[in-house]
């Protein structure tokens, strides 16, 4: 079975579309307020003592981080984001990023994000931002990820307020919570996740789910199986599936050779592509042995691993529940 990728959200039997009920919410929520601006400059302290400016308020606050504390703006608007939880959960709370980090910079911004992220400026990949690039855009605010960023803070500091989130290997709702509080939004961002929760309780009620289910992402010859902890395999077990029994080594996932593609075998098999409409993206140990794997899943990469956030789990929601519309 393999699942079309949407160009739009998509609609669940009820009729209604959950992406755009939660973004619709969201935006009344916390629709700007303030035009974007980068002319207005203050002071905040980085965690090092530093100076570094704080734009577009007239007063700031203190934000604890994975680096220290770090005085922002009470309502950044030039936000520069460097890791895709950042990115999905900024767009969630109605600010459009002036600039991201993506993964890959010829697909540049994911397009589950919509039409308005387009317009995002990318600076550089995630794992190498280029600090020129965010320099250029006049930031007043840059949330980072110390696991992946730490040698770049005291250049970004110097550039813009800096946050940085401990880890992206970290609870991702941790994630969300902290750029909410990043962004003067933190209510806010409570209210998203527990619109995602909702949505899970309701799919877990809608369809009595129960059984097995597995992620596995092609890459680099190997199949890598996401566990509980990650992002798509805590929203598998969000709406009442559980993850097959393995040692996840105190990670989020596992590689296996292709030769032991049997060991990664479940009731429902989600499988990662760039292309859901294209089967033979499905890996040739996966397709060898289709006996083993009766209901397999095509998912989009976009947002099932790197589309980590509200936006990106609601997305996730909305491809589990066609699943089980069909399968049940």
């Amino acid at each position: 079975m393999v699942l079309p990728r949407p160009s739009s959200p998509s609609i669940s039997p009820s009729g209604r579309s959950p992406m755009l009920v939660r973004l619709a919410s969201a935006s009344v929520a916390v629709a700007l307020s303030v035009a974007l601006s980068a002319c207005t400059t203050g002071v905040g302290s980085a965690a090092d003592g530093s100076e570094a400016d704080a734009s577009s308020s007239s007063s700031a606050r203190t934000v604890a981080h994975a680096r220290g504390e770090t005085a922002v703006p009470a309502a950044p608007q030039r936000v520069v984001v460097l890791e895709p939880v950042a990115l999905d959960t900024t767009i969630a709370l109605g600010i459009v990023p002036v600039g991201a980090a993506v993964l890959n910079e010829a697909a540049g911004v994911p397009a589950y994000l919509g039409d308005e992220a387009a317009s995002i400026e990318t600076v550089g990949t995630v794992t190498e931002p280029d600090v020129e690039k965010i320099a250029s855009l006049a930031p007043d605010l840059v949330i980072g990820t110390e696991s992946r960023h730490s040698a770049l803070y005291d250049q970004l500091s110097a550039v813009a307020p800096t946050v940085f989130l401990a880890s992206q290997a970290d609870a991702w709702k941790d994630n969300v919570a902290l750029v909410g509080e990043a962004l003067g939004r933190a209510d806010e961002a409570t209210v998203l996740l527990a619109d995602y929760q909702a949505r899970c309780d309701e799919i877990a009620s809608e369809f009595d789910v129960s059984g097995t289910a597995q992620l596995i992402r092609p890459r680099d010859g190997l199949l890598t199986l996401y566990g509980p902890e990650s992002f798509a395999g805590s929203t598998l077990e969000c709406v009442g599936f559980e993850t097959p029994e393995r040692d996840w080594e105190d990670s989020i996932s596992v590689d296996l050779s292709p030769e032991k593609v049997l060991d990664a075998t479940a009731d429902q098999v989600f499988v990662t592509t760039t292309d859901v409409s294209d089967e033979s993206t499905t890996p040739e140990a996966i397709s060898d042995n289709a006996s083993a794997f009766p209901e397999l899943h095509l998912v989009d990469q976009s947002y099932w691993i790197t589309g980590v956030g509200p936006l990106g789990g609601l997305a996730v929601l909305d491809d589990i529940e066609g699943v089980l519309s069909r399968t049940r």
